[in-house]
């Protein structure tokens, strides 16, 4: 994509250049013919300095030397995420025991104890969290949690595939299942500029989204399998 934007700034900077040259020289044939070169040359700079723009975002968000190893090995374990339904049960208490829903800030609600971080935890990390915060008001409490439905697993495909928009998952999948998932490329799909968007954190605990070039090419014709990564909820594939 970086480079499809690139060569099309220098095509219409040359483009610009020539159409300058020819206002000189049609200065001599008339003041209407001047005035409709210069707006030409004027809207090209506008242009150009959209995709100046275009072109610097997207190699704000670029992402070099990928190490692939170990991206399309699936998770060891499901973390919650908003909108998965939980089912949180204390042994030999009815009353505390409750279905809930994980909300958009990643919290749920349980009586007693009240909000509860729930979203980038496992069942088993989760459990243990609500039986320490319950332990400052009942002896050695017994808790489980249970997840009975996944909808925080979703991704987003745009561009030219088939079926753009969310789509929701119920296992780990690869990111050549996930443009399948999305319908295929279209006709004209950039099959060698795809590329995934994710938002991740830096050491400093700040999100930022980087770009995760997808050699689907390489990938299909057995070359480069490990590129074949597992996508994350909420990455963003991207098709030119």
């Amino acid at each position: 994509m970086c480079i499809s934007v690139a060569s099309k700034l220098r095509k219409l900077s040359s483009s610009g250049e020539q159409r300058h040259g020819a206002e000189g020289e049609v200065m001599g044939r008339g003041t209407k013919t001047m005035i409709v070169q210069t707006w030409e040359w004027a809207r090209n700079l506008t242009v150009a300095g959209l995709l100046i723009v275009t072109l610097g975002a997207v190699e704000g968000c670029s992402q070099q030397n990928v190490q692939y190893p170990g991206m399309s090995l699936p998770p060891t374990e499901f973390l919650i995420g908003p909108e998965d339904v939980l089912l949180v049960t204390v042994w030999r208490n009815q009353e505390l025991s409750k279905e809930v829903i994980v909300r958009p800030d990643g919290k749920i609600s349980l009586p007693l104890i009240g909000d509860v971080m729930a979203a980038g935890l496992s069942a088993q990390v989760l459990s243990k969290h609500v039986a320490d915060a319950l332990a400052e008001f009942m002896s050695t409490p017994t808790v489980s949690v249970q997840v009975k439905e996944i909808n925080s697993y979703h991704i987003f495909a745009v561009g030219e595939v088939g079926k753009p928009g969310k789509i929701p998952l119920k296992s780990f999948t690869s990111v050549i299942q996930g443009i399948s998932y999305a319908g295929g490329f279209t006709t004209f799909a950039s099959r060698n500029n795809v590329h995934v968007l994710r938002m991740v954190k830096n050491a400093q605990g700040e999100t930022k989204q980087i770009m995760i070039p997808v050699p689907y090419m390489d990938i299909v014709q057995g070359k480069n399998l490990e590129a074949n990564f597992i996508l994350k909820a909420g990455d963003v594939i991207v098709v030119p």
